[in-house]
């Protein structure tokens, strides 16, 4: 499958945008503030989950909270909608069917990398959480359903703690779904891990060595009796902290390359960046017998014009379609003809595109 279309209605700085794909990148430039990264956030929002920005539905709205927006594609014979109307919240349909938002991660795989994520080495442990559980989702359409199960029994053991209860009748049940859950996200986790350093390739972007950390909570396990058997003996602390200090909802990724082993933490900004799109470029790999859709964003920053050439030379050699953004069009000149050009401007808040000859 590919995205053939895009059409955007009240999205963002977008009053309207009209926009055909085929599979050459498209190379999107315009200045900061001119609407080119909402582009590839709403092609993100084709995919479950809030986006590349993480953005709560009403902030979308071109003009406030109280509008709404629409975003429709064509992945090849089938229609997609996922739209926001003024006081609900977001829908999907397929073929003009309400679906759950799970649904679109088995009809794309979209990956993307965004200049917040040049910090996720440093971050706090979450971010790299959710990085590596879009990973695995982009492998395993099924991990988005296997992560709502384990949410939704860890919340209500959570709302048991803070409430104070005391009685173990009320946690088997719960624990015992952490358990199943929680050894399947594990297991997908681990799957995904390993998958990504079998497509690295090394040369101009490092090849990885990475690792599913256990952190405080031995997040690790893929074994449901050992997890469930852990909360229950957790419990008196759990009930101090008012909340689950165990499982796999604690898990971090760690990362290591080079001859010397380096930590990605420890790494420059430039090798950081390097890392990110190696790690990126294998996924997409991984997925060469998948619908793959690669949005990077920004994705000049930090890399000099020979690491740059090398990208674009990868990129095109990818099975995916890719978007790409920067502020002006010498960024993309290493692509030639193989990719197109797309200017975007605003004017009084909205924005406009116009596609460029190469």
């Amino acid at each position: 499958m590919t995205l053939t279309h895009l059409s955007l209605a009240q999205f963002r700085s977008w009053s309207r945008l009209d926009l055909d794909l085929d599979h050459r990148p498209l190379a999107i430039f315009g200045s900061n503030g001119s609407g080119k990264t909402n582009i590839l956030e709403a092609v993100s929002m084709l995919a479950p989950g809030r986006g590349l920005r993480a953005a709560p539905a009403p902030d979308q709205a071109r003009q406030g909270r109280d509008a709404g927006w629409r975003i429709r594609a064509a992945v090849d014979d089938h229609a997609v909608e996922t739209a926001a109307p003024p006081g609900q919240s977001r829908s999907v349909l397929i073929d003009d069917k309400p679906v759950a938002q799970t649904a679109l991660g088995r009809l794309l795989r979209i990956l993307w990398l965004v200049p917040a994520m040049d910090r996720l080495w440093s971050d706090p442990p979450e971010a790299r959480r959710r990085f590596l559980d879009r990973v695995t989702l982009s492998l395993f359409p099924d991990h988005a359903d296997v992560a709502l199960t384990y949410d939704r029994a860890m919340r209500e053991r959570n709302r048991l703690l803070k409430d104070q209860i005391g009685d173990p009748g009320w946690y088997r049940a719960l624990e015992a779904q952490m358990g199943d859950a929680g050894a399947a996200l594990t297991r997908n986790r681990q799957a995904a891990l390993t998958a990504i350093m079998a497509a690295q390739d090394g040369g101009d972007f490092p090849a990885a060595t990475l690792t599913l950390l256990p952190g405080e909570g031995q997040a690790d396990d893929p074994d449901p009796d050992s997890i469930a058997a852990r909360l229950a003996a957790m419990r008196p602390r759990d009930l101090g902290a008012g909340r689950s200090l165990t499982g796999p909802h604690r898990a971090d990724l760690g990362a290591h390359w080079g001859p010397q082993d380096m930590p990605a933490a420890l790494s420059s900004t430039g090798e950081q960046k390097a890392l990110l799109l190696s790690l990126i470029l294998a996924n997409a790999r991984a997925l060469s017998d998948q619908p793959v859709v690669l949005l990077l964003d920004e994705v000049a920053a930090h890399l000099d014009a020979d690491r740059r050439a090398a990208l674009y030379d990868r990129i095109c050699a990818l099975p995916a379609q890719s978007l790409l953004t920067g502020t002006g069009p010498e960024l993309f000149d290493s692509f030639g003809p193989r990719a197109r050009r797309l200017a975007v401007t605003r004017d009084d808040g909205v924005s406009a595109a116009a596609e460029i000859a190469a």
